[in-house]
């Protein structure tokens, strides 16, 4: 069963901050992108990874807590516009498979990247849906392992995910753009002890 970004077992997993800086992406990896200094390693070296001619390019990292709270709040009005019947909880847990909530979320910590693959000449190949598209949008096809997507861009998210995860990011499975490490999420599915990523204000970047 997957789990959301709003399970209480997320929450639960300790913070210890390690302090490090945010950092601008190389430009051939992502324009004006911004994540922790060791995801940006990470990333680096994930995109080294693929075959010739195949690149990541990175279309967000992190975002300030208001825009976060922003995207939560359009996308919780959206679900409600088409299930007034649902409570609170049941709502919540729905917008979470999409968008994190506030104390959890990864862009905030620096600690995440929206990502896709793209050609030697930056043309971004057909991964089975837009990023960024929803559940609803989609029909579930935006899940990392969906089956209702092209077997080529099932492909295509294979390569992605052995890239990613040989650099030891973690996927979160309701969206095969999203990427994390060093975050809650991260150290739940990892087994690490802690979360070394917390919310960062982008005034303190490099």
């Amino acid at each position: 069963m997957t789990i959301v970004l709003a399970d209480p077992r997320v929450s639960a997993v300790p913070l210890e901050d390690c302090g490090e800086r945010l950092v601008d992406l190389p430009d051939r990896l992502g324009v004006g992108v911004r994540v922790r200094e060791s995801l940006a390693t990470r990333l680096a070296r994930a995109d080294a990874a693929l075959p010739p001619g195949m690149r990541l390019r990175v279309v967000e990292g992190h975002r300030t807590a208001a825009d976060q709270c922003l995207i939560i709040d359009r996308y919780s009005a959206e679900l409600r516009s088409q299930r007034p019947d649902l409570d609170e909880a049941e709502l919540g847990r729905l917008v979470s498979r999409f968008v994190a909530p506030l104390a959890v979320a990864p862009h905030v910590a620096g600690a995440a990247v929206d990502l896709t693959l793209v050609d030697a000449a930056g043309t971004p190949y057909d991964l089975g849906t837009a990023i960024d598209a929803t559940p609803e949008q989609s029909d579930g096809a935006c899940y990392f392992a969906a089956t209702n997507v092209p077997p080529v861009a099932r492909f295509l998210r294979h390569l992605l995910g052995e890239a990613l995860r040989g650099a030891g990011l973690v996927n979160y499975p309701t969206e095969w753009w999203h990427w994390s490490y060093g975050d809650r999420y991260w150290a739940l599915l990892t087994g690490a002890d802690h979360a070394i990523y917390g919310p960062v204000a982008a005034e303190v970047a490099a």
